[in-house]
C-alpha cells in the first residue's frame, strides 16, 4: 500500500491530498483539513481546507487516470481504510500540530495505524517538539504512528530535515537520519498489532470510544500481516531503541551544510565564494562549507553514485572521469573560494586568521588590498563636491564617518561578485560561483549591516542563526573537525574594521550596536515568538531583568532596540535569502511579514514605558545588597 501526496481538483476546488493506493487501485483520496498558514507557510494561497469532517463523496477520476486504474469514481473525504487485520487512518503534516488532531477521533473509532507524510522544516532545537507530539499521539490513545518527513532544500530558505519515525504506544521504535545527502531513505520496524489492542483496554478509553462518532470505512481486501503462526519475527524489546538527538552545534554543522549542497547541485554552479574577513561570522560560514565537503567525502566513501556524479560535474571532470571526492580539503580546494579584502583599517591579526583558516579547510584563497579602489571613490566625491569627508577619529562628523565605512563595505560586495565570476576562469575552469553572505540573525534584527554590502549575496547559511549559537558551533567544530585555528576566532573581539584603529580606539560590534548579542537574542524572541511590542516587552523584562537592572535602565534598552529595529527595518526587504534556523528570524520575504516603515520613536508606547518605569521600585540595588550580605 502506498500513501502519495499531490494536489487534487475536486468539484473545481483545489485540495492538498494524500492518495492511498493498493495494487494499482486508488482506495481513498484524503484531503487536508487543517492548513498551515503562518510562519513560513501560506497553504491558503493555493489550497482550500476540507471542512466536511467525517464525511466523504464520490470523486470522478480524469480520463487519463481511469485508463490506468480502470476506476471511474473513488472515495474522496475524511474516511479511513479497513484491511483484513487492522484499520488505517491518514493525518497530514500540520494536523499533528493542531490542538484537536484528527488522530484522536480516528483512534477512538478503532483506527490502529496512523500515517503522516509531512513537510516539517528544520529549526534549531525543534526535533524535541516533533518527537513529543508523535509520542503523545499514541501514548494516551494507543496506536502505531508512521511519520515520514521530506528531506532536502525546498528551493527556498527552508531545509526539511527528514528524521522519519515509527512510534508504538508512546515510544519510538525506529528513526531515520535527520540530516543526510541521500535522496531516499527507508525506515522500517516489525511491530505487534496486539500491543495496540492491549494498550487500549482501559475503562476510561473504552467509555469515550463507545460514544465516538463513526468514520466511513473503505474496505480493502488485503492484510498487512501474513497470518502465519509458524513464522517467528524479531521484535525489539520495549525500551531497547535509543532515540537520537543532535546538539544545536551539530545541527548547525549538518543542516546548513546539507542545504548548501542541495542548493549547489540543483543550481548547477561550480562552487561558493565568500569574502573571508577574519571575523567569526565569515569563519562560521566557511566552516559550514567545510562541513558540507566532509559530508560529500563521507557519501563518496560509501559509493553514493548521485553525490559522486554531482561532485564530478561541479569540479569540471569529464564524463569518463574516475574522480572520487574522498578528501574534504581537496574537494574544498576545487569548489570553495575565499578572499580577504583588506584596507588601511584592517589589522594584520584578521588577515593572518583568514589565511590560516583557508589553509586549514583547504579553500582556494586570495588576499588583496582594496585601498586604491576606496581612495578612487573618495577622490571622485571630493572632485565633484569640493569637500573631503573624514573619519570621526580624524575630526569628521557622524555622517562622514558612516559614509566612509559604507564605501568600504559596498565595494567589497562589488569585488566579491567580480571575483566569483572570474576566479574559476583564472584556474582554467568554466562557470561561476555563488556568493555567500555571512550576516547573523541578531545583526539583521538590529539592522547592524550596510545595505548592499557583503551581507548582500546569493544565499546565506547563517542568516537564521544567533551569534551566541555560532560561537558555540565554532567551539564544537574546533574539536570535531580538528581545526585548532578556530580558537583565535573565539577569543577575538567582533569588529567590522571599517574605522581607523588608534591607540585609544578599536571598533567593536557590541559597542557600535549599543547592546550585546545575548540581549539581541532575547529581544528577538520576545518580539517575534511572544508577539510583544515595546510596552509589552518592557513589562515582561521588568520581571526577568529587574534583579540586576533598574526599571529605567530596562526601559532605555527596550526603547533603543525598537528604535534601531524600526529605522533599519527597510534593510530586511533586500536581505539575502538565508537558511531558516531560528524562530525569531526577521526575514521579510515569507516569515516576518511586517511593514518596513515604522514610526521609529513609537511616541505612545515609549511615553507609557517612561511613565510606568518612573513608578516602579528599583530592585536591582536590593538584590546586590542581599548578595553581599550572603557573602
Amino acid at each position: 500500500m502506498c500513501d502519495i501526496g499531490m494536489p487534487v481538483v475536486h468539484k473545481n476546488v483545489i485540495y492538498n491530498c494524500r492518495i492511498i493506493i493498493h495494487n494499482g487501485k486508488i482506495l481513498l483520496i484524503r484531503p487536508k483539513m487543517w492548513l498551515a498558514n503562518d510562519g513560513n507557510y501560506r497553504e491558503l494561497r493555493y489550497f482550500t481546507p476540507w471542512t466536511k469532517h467525517r464525511q466523504w463523496e464520490e470523486h470522478f477520476l480524469p480520463r487519463m487516470i481511469r485508463d490506468i486504474t480502470r476506476q471511474s469514481t473513488v472515495p474522496f473525504g475524511d474516511a479511513v481504510v479497513s484491511t483484513l487485520d487492522t484499520c488505517i487512518g491518514v493525518e497530514l503534516c500540520e494536523e499533528l500540530f493542531t490542538p484537536a488532531s484528527p488522530h484522536v477521533l480516528m483512534g477512538l473509532d478503532g483506527v490502529e495505524i496512523f500515517t503522516n507524510s509531512s513537510g516539517s522544516h528544520h529549526e534549531l532545537r525543534k526535533l524535541y517538539r516533533r518527537v513529543d507530539l508523535i509520542k503523545e499521539a499514541t501514548l494516551k490513545l494507543g496506536g502505531i504512528y508512521l511519520y515520514a518527513n521530506q528531506q532536502g532544500c525546498d528551493g527556498d530558505r527552508l531545509y526539511y530535515d527528514g528524521c522519519a519515525m515509527i512510534a508504538v504506544n508512546g515510544r519510538i521504535v525506529a528513526q531515520g537520519s535527520q540530516f543526510s545527502l541521500n535522496d531516499v531513505e527507508v525506515v522500517s520496524a516489525t511491530i505487534d498489532i496486539e500491543d495496540v489492542r492491549s494498550h487500549r483496554a482501559s475503562s476510561s478509553r473504552s467509555f469515550q470510544a463507545a460514544s465516538a462518532e463513526r468514520y466511513h470505512r473503505i474496505e480493502a481486501p488485503f492484510a498487512l500481516s501474513s497470518g502465519q503462526l509458524d513464522q517467528v519475527l524479531d521484535i525489539p524489546a520495549a525500551g531497547s531503541f535509543a532515540l537520537r538527538y543532535h546538539t544545536p552545534e551539530e545541527e548547525i554543522a549538518l543542516g546548513p551544510a546539507c542545504w548548501l549542497w542541495d542548493y549547489l547541485r540543483r543550481s548547477r554552479t561550480q562552487g561558493y565564494f565568500i569574502p573571508l574577513s577574519g571575523g567569526i561570522d565569515s569563519c562560521a560560514t566557511s566552516v559550514i562549507v567545510y562541513s558540507m565537503c566532509r559530508l560529500v567525502a563521507e557519501a563518496a566513501t560509501r559509493a553514493d553514485k548521485q553525490v559522486i556524479e554531482d561532485a564530478r560535474r561541479m569540479t569540471g571532470e569529464p564524463p569518463d572521469s574516475s574522480y572520487i571526492p574522498s578528501d574534504p580539503r581537496e574537494f574544498a580546494n576545487r569548489i570553495f573560494y575565499t578572499c580577504y579584502m583588506g584596507t588601511e583599517n584592517s589589522s594584520e591579526e584578521t588577515r593572518r586568521r583568514a589565511k590560516l583558516l583557508a589553509e586549514a579547510i583547504g579553500s582556494y584563497h586570495v588576499d588583496l588590498n582594496m585601498d586604491s579602489v576606496v581612495t578612487a571613490i573618495r577622490q571622485l566625491f571630493s572632485f565633484v563636491t569640493g569637500v573631503k569627508p573624514k573619519f570621526r577619529a580624524n575630526g569628521g562628523s557622524s555622517a562622514e564617518n558612516l559614509a566612509l565605512q559604507n564605501i568600504q563595505a559596498r565595494l567589497r560586495m562589488v569585488l566579491a561578485y567580480m571575483f566569483a565570476q572570474l576566479l574559476p576562469w583564472v584556474r582554467g575552469k568554466v562557470g561561476g560561483l555563488l556568493v555567500l553572505g555571512s550576516a547573523n540573525v541578531d545583526e539583521s534584527l538590529r539592522g547592524y549591516l550596510t545595505k548592499y554590502d557583503c551581507s548582500s549575496a546569493d544565499i546565506n547559511p547563517i542568516g537564521g542563526i544567533s551569534k551566541t549559537d555560532l560561537k558555540r558551533f565554532i567551539a564544537y567544530a574546533r574539536d570535531a573537525f580538528d581545526l585548532p585555528i578556530l580558537d583565535s576566532f573565539l577569543n577575538a573581539v567582533p569588529t567590522a574594521e571599517l574605522e581607523p584603529i588608534t591607540e585609544t580606539y578599536v571598533q567593536a560590534d557590541e559597542v557600535d550596536m549599543g547592546m550585546t548579542y545575548d540581549e539581541l537574542s532575547i529581544f528577538g524572541r520576545i518580539r517575534k515568538i511572544e508577539k510583544c511590542g515595546p510596552y509589552s516587552m518592557f513589562t515582561k523584562l521588568v520581571h526577568e531583568w529587574g534583579s540586576f537592572l533598574s526599571p529605567t535602565q530596562i526601559a532605555e534598552k527596550v526603547k533603543y532596540f525598537f528604535f534601531e529595529h524600526a529605522r533599519n527595518r527597510h534593510k530586511m526587504t533586500t536581505l539575502t535569502p538565508a537558511y531558516h534556523a531560528e524562530s525569531y528570524s526577521p526575514d521579510d520575504n515569507r516569515y516576518d511579514l511586517r511593514p518596513f516603515l515604522y514610526p521609529s520613536r513609537f511616541p505612545f508606547q515609549f511615553r507609557k514605558i517612561d511613565e510606568v518605569a518612573a513608578l516602579l521600585p528599583d530592585r536591582s540595588n536590593i538584590s546586590v545588597t542581599q548578595e553581599k550580605a550572603k557573602v
